[in-house]
């Protein structure tokens, strides 16, 4: 059976690969991916029936923590309910949403900065190189770019060096970093193609 499941899934991703070279794949590439989507589609309605389960298990039993699990599952609901009654393109929803996203992202993008400096001291401290006084510079220098300090609007940092970290240093880490995730992203498919990985089962 797991050699069934093997050649399927060379098989689908070769299709799909070779589809985006010969147009007469296209057809068969485009339904493999619009069954993936469906797949993806199904696999976040059970990871949402399994948060609910889970959370909603310590709540019954009282466990530590149940309240924050109670307040995931009342907001989950809550808006659940609010996005079938107005829609997703109700500009109330949309304000919800944004609402509730923002000052998360931002409440995670502040403490990965101060994880990444933390991280960089002890890094420091563990093992002094070049490497690790570069990580910690720059952990250091994106904080000071990125925080509002009282230099005045006519100084050189708001004028100049705080736009050339934001929009040169910052985007280049940004860039390389997805670069990264792509190269990553290719020799996975390439090693799952291959059946050197194989994580739709088997071993």
């Amino acid at each position: 059976m797991r050699y069934i499941a093997v050649a399927i899934a060379i098989a689908a991703g070769l299709m799909v690969l070779i589809g985006y070279f010969v147009p007469a794949l296209a057809g068969v590439q485009s339904v493999l991916l619009n069954w993936a989507i469906i797949l993806a589609g199904v696999a976040a309605l059970v990871g949402v029936f399994n948060l609910i389960s889970v959370h909603g298990d310590k709540v019954r039993r009282r466990e530590k923590g149940s309240i924050y699990s109670a307040i995931l599952l009342i907001s989950l609901f809550a808006s659940f309910i609010f996005g079938i009654a107005l829609g997703p393109d109700n500009p109330n929803m949309r304000l919800l949403v944004s609402i509730v996203i923002v000052p998360v992202e931002t409440t995670l993008m502040a403490l990965l900065s101060v994880t990444l400096l933390y991280a960089s001291i002890r890094l420091l401290r563990r093992r002094t190189d070049l490497m690790s006084i570069v990580f910690l510079l720059s952990a250091v220098l994106m904080l000071v770019a990125s925080a509002t300090l009282p230099f005045g609007e006519i100084s050189p940092l708001n004028d100049l060096v705080r736009p050339w970290i934001q929009q040169v240093l910052a985007l280049g880490g940004a860039r390389g970093i997805l670069i990264g995730v792509a190269l990553g992203t290719l020799t996975t498919g390439l090693r799952v193609l291959f059946g050197a990985d194989r994580p739709y089962g088997g071993n």
